[in-house]
């Protein structure tokens, strides 16, 4: 039986990483299934080292979003559909609704560009449920400054930057509200959990 792919989403400082590994061992102890948790960019030793240049180097939008969709094959070669295909379940902190929203809103690359290298990487493939974890751009950049010394080039982009990343998300559940479930990132962290359990104990 085919493993369920469950993608974690959210501007920068949403707090979804707060939950992941949570949720990741939540799932393994529901019935001793095994659980791949990944992330995008990056879960391969190649996507990392892209990763890190795509965080950290100053590059051509063009070159950004195909460096993104690249990591991306690799990641679903390497990782993603061996782990379905053997049954297990793939917990992912990011996927391509962060294309759409970060390197399409965000940046202004045309969705029809996106939409084609999506449908050419993913044949199809698409997340069983995609958690976006929502917050107020104001509450999210506040908790970046709090947490972190050193932020990346995304991080540091303008609050105008993030305000159209989280538009491009909330469109996107609007558009696809039986995959992305919305959760309200500012309440408490046992309450978002106790969601959290609600949204996949029957996936």
């Amino acid at each position: 039986m085919r493993g369920k792919f469950i993608t974690l989403e959210g501007i920068d400082g949403a707090g979804k990483s707060t939950h992941l590994q949570w949720l990741a061992g939540r799932l393994r102890g529901d019935g001793g299934r095994e659980v791949v948790v990944t992330r995008e960019p990056g879960g391969t030793p190649l996507g990392e080292t892209l990763r890190s240049l795509l965080l950290h180097e100053s590059m051509d939008i063009g070159t950004e979003t195909l460096l993104m969709f690249a990591a991306r094959q690799q990641h679903l070669a390497q990782v993603i559909r061996p782990a379905l295909d053997r049954g297990a379940w793939v917990l992912s902190d990011r996927f391509t609704d962060a294309t759409f929203a970060y390197q399409g809103a965000g940046r202004g690359v045309p969705t029809a560009k996106l939409e084609a290298l999506e449908a050419w990487v993913q044949s199809g493939l698409q997340p069983d449920l995609t958690l976006f974890f929502d917050v107020p751009v104001e509450v999210g950049q506040g908790r970046l400054r709090a947490g972190q010394d050193g932020l990346d080039r995304f991080e540091r982009e303008a609050a105008e930057f993030h305000e159209r990343v989280r538009a491009a998300y909330l469109e996107r559940a609007a558009r696809y509200p039986a995959r992305i479930r919305v959760i309200d990132s500012t309440r408490s962290i046992s309450d978002i959990r106790k969601t959290l359990e609600q949204l996949t104990i029957n996936l």
